[in-house]
């Protein structure tokens, strides 16, 4: 069997639903439909059990932000703080946005590569939101949502890929635009308008309408095998035809890691990135890749400052440098 851990990094399934006879989020300023959309939200899911509901204005910024760098929430959510919600299960992957784009956006997220899991894990919660409430819905057009591009299903597949090789031989481009030709979109780790940072991107579907759950799931798949399937032929030529060069690059990651005195978020990520594709190359071994894989969203600006309270005195580039270069040291262990 495969082992697509290489490339894929979690696995997404989101479902946008809206109450019918609310107005959609852009256009919400009615107290009273507001009040139903939480209160009954809320009520839901507090007699379902295993969830915490968490309104965004209970909250500070800094903790969103930090939510945020993890992708549990999205800048939207942020951005509708005053009314908004997060609603998660005890392991985090299980969450539901109340008062994003849609009124409800459920998610699943799953290690690896996993979105027939992902998918199965929300199945459940959909059928309670739909048996509970009056959901917005057309026999033409599916699931009503705010943006046309979610109608249908409901439903965006997506997988994050690490795919450095892709990267380093500027096929990024490339693979954009074959994407789009099959419906689907390619993003930055943080989605729409991002930056592909430490090579890490998202395949998702473009459109739902149209399209059952399954084609969706299996158009995204599809992609995402060719995509594997090209970035380890493409690792192995850089490999072959640049090895001096590659492990040059990440022994010098590795020692900058765990010896700088300050480094920014940025920097961070592609240094912690370098050494992944060294644990690829067996330059080294990583002992724990679930507690690796933390530190990309550890050494942000926001989750840092939840894990450690520093002074406003002592600057986030040199807590930072501290707080990864110890787990660097603690993870990554010389000679393979």
């Amino acid at each position: 069997m495969h082992n697509y851990s290489n490339v894929a990094i979690s696995s997404r399934i989101r479902l946008a639903r809206n109450f019918s006879g609310i107005d959609f989020m852009n256009k919400l300023t009615d107290k009273n439909q507001i009040d139903f959309l939480t209160q009954s939200t809320k009520a839901l899911f507090e007699h379902m059990g295993d969830f915490t509901y968490l309104p965004l204005s209970k909250i500070s910024i800094s903790k969103c932000s930090a939510m945020l760098e993890r992708h549990i929430i999205s800048k939207e959510l942020i951005e509708n703080r005053d009314i908004s919600a997060v609603v998660t299960n005890e392991d985090e992957n299980i969450i539901i946005m109340v008062g994003e784009e849609d009124h409800l956006r459920e998610q699943s997220i799953v290690k690896g590569f996993d979105l027939q899991q992902a998918y199965n894990n929300l199945l459940p919660i959909d059928e309670s939101i739909i048996n509970h409430f009056n959901i917005s819905f057309d026999d033409e057009y599916g699931f009503l949502t705010s943006s046309p591009s979610n109608l249908g299903t409901g439903m965006r597949a997506s997988v994050m890929v690490f795919i450095p090789a892709i990267q380093r031989l500027n096929k990024i481009k490339e693979l954009t635009e074959e994407a789009r030709k099959y419906g689907l979109t390619f993003r930055g780790i943080y989605g729409e308008g991002s930056e592909g940072l430490g090579s890490i991107y998202q395949i998702s579907n473009q459109h739902s309408l149209g399209l059952s759950e399954e084609q969706i799931i299996d158009k995204v798949s599809d992609f995402f095998l060719d995509i594997c399937a090209q970035e380890e032929s493409l690792r192995q030529q850089i490999f072959d035809n640049n090895y001096s060069e590659i492990k040059d690059e990440v022994q010098r990651a590795y020692g900058i890691l765990t010896c700088c005195y300050s480094i920014s978020e940025k920097e961070m990520i592609k240094l912690l990135s370098l050494l992944k594709l060294g644990s690829y190359f067996n330059f080294f071994s990583i002992k724990d890749q679930e507690m690796f894989m933390k530190l990309y969203y550890h050494g942000g600006g926001a989750t840092l400052k939840e894990i450690i309270k520093f002074s406003k005195e002592k600057e986030e580039n040199v807590v930072r440098a501290e707080y990864i270069s110890k787990r660097v040291k603690n993870l990554v262990v010389i000679g393979g």
